[in-house]
């Protein structure tokens, strides 16, 4: 039933996968059993009780209910995870949820629950059509898997629906193919992963098709992102919203998975919305935004093979404490106009740790290393040679403030000219919170991004006319365009190359 089900207490509860003995780890875990206490469904909560208590309550099942505990949903689910009244007066039950939280299984007892007494014809709708196949149809807690052995249902791929012993039937559909919905009709609908569909018809056919019976309604079970129809759903009246956390279903978990979600999403922005399932609107003031930076994102496929040009940036911290700040390090590749980023090695380290990390970058992607020296001087190109004096070292000097060194940069992204290799959750967090003049935490990520593409891709505009000037960016010996006659320095400074 649970993996939990042996222990006497909450308090005592071992969280899957999770070394407790770790610091980072010990007021989680106290506050994972917290969440998983409070939404226990009825079934563990008598597994964790007083053998007295369990005796109890088994003596008074009657043998009806005995037989029937496999599929008794009230029992087994916890209260999140069951439908709002069936007599209220809603039209949408919105599931936003974290991964794992188990929303899958909430949107498939639901459609068996309805055949039973309610709907004799419903539209099962996923982002993809082997989404629907493997998830919401053949998948562990799907259609098939949770199925009553007194109304079983069978799945008839060719002709994309599943049949009910009852005769109540679902036609299935692939978001990614909206026009399959047109002219279809229905009487309730479950939308899975709405926040991953990629055309806005779907939706809108879909709507326009739940118009048979007195009260069609759709259950939508997805990771929330602040799509337009996420929110809108949101906000509508006739919307009743569950929200999720993975943590709540802990004790069903692989140990394996909630180890790795825990060590990957845990404290960051993306993990409010993977684990937490909040609604992450980017900073209002943010030079970049999510939907900007997936325009950019690129597969390693895609990648160019050899790079002309290629940089490890550092932005460094002199101290390492608990509170110090982590130092930034970039890699980042240019070829022809554009440029990639490629890696993301940040972390809170030693500075003979970042410096030895920073060396083995170097020579794996034969690198210049551009550093930000404020914080430290001619000492971060010594900390850095001190292990390989041959490795060539650019220091860099920010006499300009944050938001007009990161300006000419995100206006490179606009302009598509910079492409993330993969995903880097960290860094894209930092770049899409970071508000110019709001009191904030050092964005040390995004420093060093700044730093590898004003070395690659800012700078490097031909001057129309050229002369010896200072540079703000970095670097001793620069060429840019100047009106001689004021003494200025030219905004579109480049460098000699």
């Amino acid at each position: 039933m649970c993996a939990l089900a042996s222990t006497s207490a909450w308090a005592t509860a071992t969280i899957p996968g999770m070394d407790e003995e770790e610091p980072q780890y010990e007021k989680l875990s106290d506050r994972i059993r917290a969440i998983m206490e409070e939404s226990a469904p009825e079934f563990v909560k008598i597994a964790l009780a007083d053998p007295e208590d369990r005796r109890t309550f088994i003596e008074l099942m009657s043998e009806h209910e005995g037989r029937m505990a496999p599929w008794d949903w009230e029992r087994l689910a916890r209260k999140s995870q069951l439908a709002p009244p069936p007599d209220d007066l809603w039209l949408t039950w919105l599931i936003l949820a974290g991964r794992g939280w188990g929303k899958t299984r909430a949107g498939a007892e639901w459609c068996h629950e309805r055949v039973q007494d309610t709907y004799g014809r419903l539209h099962l709708v996923g982002a993809t059509a082997a989404d629907a196949r493997d998830i919401m149809i053949e998948g562990p807690s799907g259609i098939l898997a949770t199925q009553r052995p007194w109304n079983k249902v069978k799945y008839l791929p060719t002709k994309r629906n599943l049949e009910w012993e009852n005769g109540a039937i679902a036609l299935v559909f692939s978001a990614d193919e909206p026009e399959r919905l047109r002219g279809e009709q229905c009487e309730a609908a479950w939308s899975d992963e709405l926040a991953a569909w990629r055309y806005p018809e779907a939706w809108s056919q879909l709507q326009l098709g739940l118009r048979l019976g007195p009260m069609p309604r759709n259950v939508v079970t997805t990771t929330p992102r602040p799509t337009p129809e996420i929110k809108d759903l949101a906000k509508s009246p006739t919307t009743v919203i569950t929200q999720g956390i993975t943590y709540e279903n802990a004790c069903n978990l692989a140990p394996a998975f909630l180890q790795e979600v825990i060590r990957v999403y845990e404290g960051t922005r993306f993990g409010r919305q993977e684990l937490y399932a909040d609604i992450l609107d980017d900073a209002p003031g943010a030079l970049w935004n999510h939907s900007g930076i997936d325009e950019a994102r690129i597969e390693k496929a895609e990648a160019p093979e050899k790079y002309d040009r290629l940089v490890v940036a550092v932005d460094p911290a002199i101290s390492f404490t608990s509170e110090s700040n982590e130092t930034g390090i970039i890699v980042a590749g240019k070829y022809k106009k554009r440029a990639y980023v490629l890696a993301d090695h940040t972390a809170r380290m030693k500075p003979e740790d970042w410096a030895q990390k920073v060396v083995m970058l170097s020579r794996q992607y034969d690198a210049l290393v551009v550093a930000e020296k404020n914080q430290g001087g001619d000492m971060v190109q010594h900390t850095i040679q001190v292990y390989d004096p041959t490795i060539p070292v650019k220091l860099v000097s920010a006499t300009k403030a944050k938001h007009i060194r990161a300006e000419p940069v995100a206006t490179a992204y606009e302009r598509g000219l910079v492409k993330h290799v993969g995903t880097f959750m960290k860094l894209e967090d930092q770049m899409c919170s970071y508000e110019p003049g709001m009191d904030m935490d050092s964005p040390d990520r995004l420093d060093a991004l700044v730093w590898a593409m004003t070395e690659l891709i800012v700078g490097q505009r031909p001057a129309p006319v050229a002369m010896l000037v200072g540079n703000d960016l970095g670097g001793e010996s620069y060429w840019g365009g100047a009106d001689s006659s004021r003494g200025d320095k030219a905004p579109w400074l480049s460098p000699m190359n």
